[in-house]
C-alpha cells in the first residue's frame, strides 16, 4: 500500500489525475450504473489510505482532522455519463491523449471535474487547523437528475455550509444557474371529419395558446441569468389527415432564474393559458450566491470571473449555498470526440487550491 503523503508536487498531483481519468474513460458509467467506476474511485482513496463511505453508487469520505464542531465545505461532482452520440469517431471508452488533449467519454462532463478535485481533496488532507472541514463526495445520476445521486446522500453528509459543484466552467465562477422547469400540457376540442366546419379545432386553439405564452415576458428578469426561457420541445396532434383530433398535446422546456421558484413559475405560466397543464416536477430549482460571498471574493482575487449559467446541474437539488466551478467547456459536453485538455486539469487542480487555501 502506498504510503500517504503530507505535500504532493502540482506535476504529481496532475499525474495522478490524468491516470485515474484515462481508468474512469475506460469504464462505462451510464446513469444508474455506475457501480464499476464507483469502485475505481474507492480503489484510488485506498492507494493513499483515506477511508471512504458508501451510498449506493455514491462514494464520500472527510479529511483526516475532521472536527463535528466546525462547518463544512463539499467537493461534490458526478461520475455517470450520457451515452456516446452516433457521431463519434473516436471509441468512447479507449482513452487517448494526443495534442494536449486527452479524448473520452465524460472526460470533459464531468471526468476532469472529479478527477481534479480528488487531487485537491489529497492535498488537504492532513491538513491541520482549518476552519472548515473538506468533505467529498462522488455521485451518481447526476445526467438523469436521478433521486439516487446527491440527493439521497445529502442528508447523511455533515453540516455543509458550501457545495462546490464540479462542472466545465472553464475554472470561472457559476453563481447562479437556471433551474429546469418541464411542463406537459394538453389542448380540448371537438372532433370531427376534416371535410366539415369546425370552430372548436384542438390542434388551431393549442397554436393560439403555445403563440400567447412563448410570446410572454416574466415581468421579473435576473441580474445573473437574465430572463427566464420559454421552450416549446414538443408536440403531437392527429393520426390521419382527415380527421380533426380532440386533443394536442405539448412539452414546454422552462428555465427558470433565481427571481422565481419552479412553482411560482409554473402557477404564472398557469395563468396565461388555457390548455391543461402539468409539471413533471418542482425539484430543479434555481440557485445563487452572493457575490460578497467569501468563496466568490476568494476567485475574484486571483483573477476569476463570475456568470449565470444556463445549464442545469446537481446543484438544483443541493439544499445549501453552492458554487459551479471546474474545468473543461460545457460546450464539449455531451459531443462527439469528447476532450479535455491535460493543461485544464492541472489549470483546475491550481486554482482550487488556491481559492480554498484563502477560505479554509
Amino acid at each position: 500500500m502506498q504510503e500517504l503523503k503530507s505535500v504532493y508536487s502540482k506535476e504529481e498531483l496532475r499525474d495522478n489525475a490524468v491516470e485515474l481519468l484515462k481508468k474512469l474513460i475506460e469504464i462505462p458509467s451510464f446513469s444508474k450504473d455506475e457501480y464499476n467506476t464507483s469502485v475505481e474511485i474507492e480503489n484510488f482513496f485506498k492507494k493513499h489510505q483515506i477511508p471512504t463511505k458508501r451510498f449506493k453508487n455514491n462514494i464520500w469520505a472527510v479529511n483526516k482532522n475532521f472536527d463535528v464542531f466546525k462547518p463544512s465545505i463539499l467537493l461534490n461532482t458526478h461520475h455517470d455519463t450520457v451515452k456516446p452520440n452516433k457521431a463519434y469517431t473516436l471509441d468512447p471508452f479507449v482513452p487517448i491523449e494526443k495534442d494536449g488533449k486527452l479524448f473520452g467519454l465524460g472526460s470533459n462532463d464531468a471526468g476532469a471535474s472529479l478527477v481534479s478535485m480528488v487531487q485537491v481533496f489529497l492535498h488537504f488532507y492532513e491538513k491541520e487547523n482549518l476552519q472548515y472541514n473538506l468533505i467529498i463526495a462522488l455521485t451518481a445520476e447526476e445526467e438523469i437528475s436521478g433521486f439516487g445521486g446527491i440527493e439521497a446522500l445529502f442528508p447523511q453528509l455533515p453540516n455543509i455550509e458550501l457545495a462546490i459543484v464540479g462542472e466545465p466552467t472553464q475554472m470561472n465562477l457559476a453563481i447562479a444557474e437556471k433551474g429546469l422547469l418541464v411542463i406537459d400540457g394538453e389542448m380540448k376540442g371537438t372532433p370531427s371529419h376534416a371535410a366539415h366546419p369546425n370552430d372548436d379545432n384542438s390542434i388551431v386553439k393549442c397554436m393560439e395558446d403555445l403563440q400567447n405564452i412563448l410570446n410572454f415576458k416574466f415581468p421579473k428578469v435576473s441580474d445573473y441569468l437574465g430572463e427566464v426561457k420559454i421552450t416549446l420541445s414538443g408536440i403531437h396532434a392527429g393520426v390521419q389527415h382527415n380527421v380533426v383530433p380532440e386533443s394536442c398535446t405539448f412539452t414546454l422546456d422552462v428555465r427558470v432564474t433565481d427571481e422565481y421558484s419552479s412553482k411560482e413559475a409554473f402557477e404564472i405560466i398557469k395563468s396565461q393559458m388555457k390548455s391543461t397543464l402539468t409539471a413533471r416536477s418542482f425539484r430543479l430549482n434555481s440557485s445563487k450566491i452572493e457575490m460578497d460571498h467569501p468563496f466568490v471574493k476568494a476567485g475574484l482575487e486571483i483573477g476569476r470571473t463570475t456568470y449565470g449559467s444556463p445549464t442545469s446541474s446537481d446543484q438544483a437539488i443541493i439544499p445549501c449555498k453552492s458554487v459551479k466551478l471546474g474545468p473543461g467547456d460545457s460546450i464539449r459536453s455531451h459531443t462527439a470526440d469528447e476532450f479535455i485538455f491535460i493543461e485544464e486539469i492541472a489549470e483546475g487542480i491550481k486554482i482550487y487550491i488556491q481559492i480554498l487555501e484563502k477560505v479554509l
